[in-house]
């Protein structure tokens, strides 16, 4: 199953795409968070057509005991709009400590701060999509253009 992974962020988003058997997830690219709400939904409608993206997976800013504070309520609200935007399902995925993982993973790479701000933000969409592809925390389906299942 093809998959879009979305870190938001206020300034950058990183997305994340993995491969057709759904196993490994891998950077894909960084989009300036744009004003322009509409441009930016179209911008990713366009990447789900283009990479045959079948679900979207936005992360999830939990705080650390796993309560939603503020940040967490922006991004349901975001992804809420998403959803509204695509014609694929989007879930929301924990994403707490992906982005301390990805300068983790990009320090041990040898990358200086510098070249690791550059990348963060899609290496971290990769950690959050590669969480989700092996089923490491839950999930909320925020919409999925199907509807719900019929009983």
């Amino acid at each position: 199953m093809r998959a879009l992974g979305v870190d938001l962020g206020s300034t950058r988003i990183g997305l994340a795409t993995c491969d057709a058997g759904g196993r490994l997830a891998s950077p894909y690219d960084v989009l300036d968070a744009d004003r322009d709400v509409a441009r930016l939904h179209r911008r990713l409608a366009a990447i789900v057509a283009e990479e045959e993206v079948e679900v979207v997976v936005v992360g999830l800013p939990l705080s650390l005991d796993g309560s939603r504070g503020p940040a967490a309520r922006d991004a349901e609200a975001r992804a809420s709009a998403l959803a509204a935007a695509l014609d694929v399902p989007v879930v929301m995925h924990d994403e707490r400590l992906t982005t301390v993982t990805a300068h983790r993973l990009l320090a041990a790479q040898g990358l200086d701060s510098r070249a690791r701000r550059r990348v963060v933000d899609r290496a971290a969409a990769a950690v959050l999509l590669q969480t989700w592809l092996d089923g490491g925390a839950p999930m909320t389906l925020i919409a999925d253009p199907a509807g719900p299942p019929e009983e």
